[in-house]
Order: structure tokens, then sequence, then C-alpha cells
């Protein structure tokens, strides 16, 4: 009888406490074209990077969640990624929102942590999300009004867009213009 190969997990702290690196691996991992996700997590900048190989294709996203994110923040040293409101919120997302919202939601969350972790009243603004977007949504899904925490959910990140990643967007726009020399093509 053949021994079952088994994927291998890694879990590696950084040396400086501000993170770790989780490393999942395929039964081929000593193979030269074995499949992996690696999953690195910055504590201290509350994001995170995936590099995915599968079929020797490797994708890299990076990624922030501002609702973990200001569950970070107000929970301070009790945190844990598997924490109600999170469970919750997830609950949400695999069963009420959309494929097109989800897709959104990712590609525009780590903007939305990058603006905000810059100014100095982030924390202000993270406590402001957990009372005002977490809390309610979270209340929403345990009573079963479900489009409530769905429209709260969406709005929310529609106006966190508006307010933190459009003006960085025209900041950059305007820049790249000023910036850019007139070549002539004669």
């Amino acid at each position: 009888m053949a021994k079952k190969e088994e994927k291998e997990i890694r879990v590696t702290e950084y040396s400086n406490g501000k993170g770790a690196k989780i490393d999942f691996y395929s039964p081929r991992a000593r193979d030269k074209d074995h499949d992996s996700i690696h999953i690195k997590i910055d504590t201290d900048k509350k994001t995170f990077e995936t590099i995915t190989k599968i079929d020797g294709k490797v994708e890299k996203s990076k990624g922030g969640c501002y609702l973990t994110t200001a569950c970070m923040k107000h929970q301070l040293e009790e945190f844990d990624d598997n924490c109600y409101e999170l469970f919750m919120l997830r609950w949400l997302r695999d069963h009420i929102v959309s494929k097109g919202d989800i897709k959104h939601y990712y590609e525009v969350t780590p903007l939305i942590v990058e603006s905000i972790d810059k100014l100095p009243e982030s924390n202000d603004i993270y406590n402001y999300i957990y009372e005002n977007v977490i809390i309610p949504c979270v209340v929403a899904i345990k009573h079963g009004d479900f489009e409530f925490a769905y429209n709260r959910y969406k709005n929310s990140i529609l106006a966190l867009e508006k307010e933190y990643v459009s003006p960085s967007f025209e900041k950059r726009a305007n820049k790249v213009l000023i910036k850019q020399p007139l070549v002539s093509t004669y």
C-alpha cells in the first residue's frame, strides 16, 4: 500500500515580531513544479500579500481589509481574526453579497486602508467604522435583517472609496499631468 502524501503547512513568525508568513504546499512540495500558496502578514501595517503558484502560474495580490483593521484597532490585544464580528461579516459576504461586490471590495479596500493609515486620525476613523459599520451590520445579521446589513456594508465601501481613494487618484493624476513634458512628434 502506497503512503499517502500530505500537504505541508508552515507558519513562520517574523523575527521582528510584526507578522508572519504562512506557507501551504501541495503534496508534491519536493518537486520542482509544486503548487503553493504563501501569505505574508504584516501586523504592524495591518496588510497582507498572497503569492499563489498553481500549475506554474504565479499570481500576487496585496490586501488590507478595513473591516479587519477596524476590529484590530478597536479590540487591540484581544483581537482574534475569528472574532464574532468578522465571523458574522464573512457569513454575510459568503451568503448574501454578490460576486461583483466582493470583487470590488477586494480591489478597493487595500487602497482605503493605505489612505486611512497615512492619516494622523486613523484610529478615530477605524473606531468610527467599527461603531457605525461593523456593529450595525452584525446586529442586523443577528436579527435576520440581511438587506440592511448588505446596504450598510455596500454603502460604506462606496463612501470610503469616494472619501479616501478617489482624491488619492486625482492627486496622482495631477502629478502625472504636471510632470509629463510635452513631446512633439514632428
